[in-house]
């Protein structure tokens, strides 16, 4: 993110120079831009003013205050060129200073307003990581995780040819392995306590909704010892067998085969089994 952002700011404080002309910009820095953190009334100040503000507090890394010049931009020269693009500045300062409700709060704004401008792709962007940047560990609520991969998915179908969507990828790839990560955490929990169906249930949403993540391995290896606990012995025995396969170096696999080993059984794959038609799908 910092290179994206550092380049957003330079294009910004480049463009202002340029345009507003007697003052000197450099490009490129934690509290919240928050409604109830209002500043002083701001006297009425030239545009050229209000920017030179701005990007001083941008220099001295102080994001909040400089989030609060760039919606006196907005504020009192709303029909100027420059409104617009304060708009997404402020956005991007209050994502530098951890302050992602703003940061989404505005990005929002500033695609319901200019959907058809040129920087609206970084406003997408800024959305996405600001959720991105809210994701917990997996023992809490993983409502902001899905929302990430929701707006994360937007930026890379909107905008697939930008260095935007590419970051994009590799936050979902992170995404989608955090969200997997809860399954297997409750999963674990289940089956630690004897809930083997309840067990079975999460390690399936993994197996079958994310298949691509590091869990999918410890996934097969937990229904391997769930369906053997409810002697489902069939089932346990795909499991493994399919772990097996695609994962035959794997720690997870030795341990499964060493449980049907122990109980006379070998990993061997039913073809009529849900996990391998949702393997056969995937690989």
């Amino acid at each position: 993110m910092s290179r994206l952002s550092s380049r957003l700011a330079c294009v910004f404080a480049v463009s202002a120079a340029l345009a507003l002309g007697g003052c000197s910009w450099l490009g490129l820095g934690d509290s919240d831009k928050s409604k109830d953190d209002e500043p002083a009334v701001y006297k009425e100040r030239p545009i050229d003013q209000i920017y030179a503000d701005a990007w001083k507090q941008v220099r001295n890394r102080d994001w909040v205050n400089a989030a609060k010049q760039f919606d006196e931009v907005e504020r009192q020269h709303p029909y100027s060129v420059w409104a617009r693009r304060a708009m997404l500045m402020s956005a991007f300062c209050s994502y530098e200073g951890n302050k992602y409700t703003d940061a989404i709060s505005t990005a929002d704004e500033y695609i319901s307003l200019h959907p058809g401008s040129k920087e609206v792709a970084y406003a997408f962007y800024l959305k996405a990581v600001s959720l991105y940047e809210q994701i917990v560990d997996v023992e809490r609520d993983q409502s902001n995780t899905e929302a990430a991969l929701v707006a994360l998915q937007d930026v890379v179908q909107r905008f697939p040819d930008t260095e935007y969507a590419r970051d994009a990828t590799l936050k979902i790839d992170l995404t989608l392995d955090h969200l997997a990560g809860k399954e297997m955490e409750v999963g674990r929990y289940y089956l630690f306590n004897g809930d083997y169906i309840g067990a079975i249930n999460r390690f399936r949403v993994v197996v079958q909704q994310y298949q691509k993540t590091s869990q999918i391995a410890e996934a097969l290896e937990r229904l391997t010892e769930a369906y053997y606990a409810l002697g489902i012995y069939k089932e346990a025995q795909t499991a493994a067998a399919i772990l097996g396969a695609n994962y035959p170096g794997s720690p997870w696999y030795e341990d499964a085969y060493n449980l049907l080993k122990g109980h006379n059984l070998k990993p061997e794959e039913d073809k009529g089994s849900w996990i391998s038609k949702a393997f056969s799908k995937i690989l």
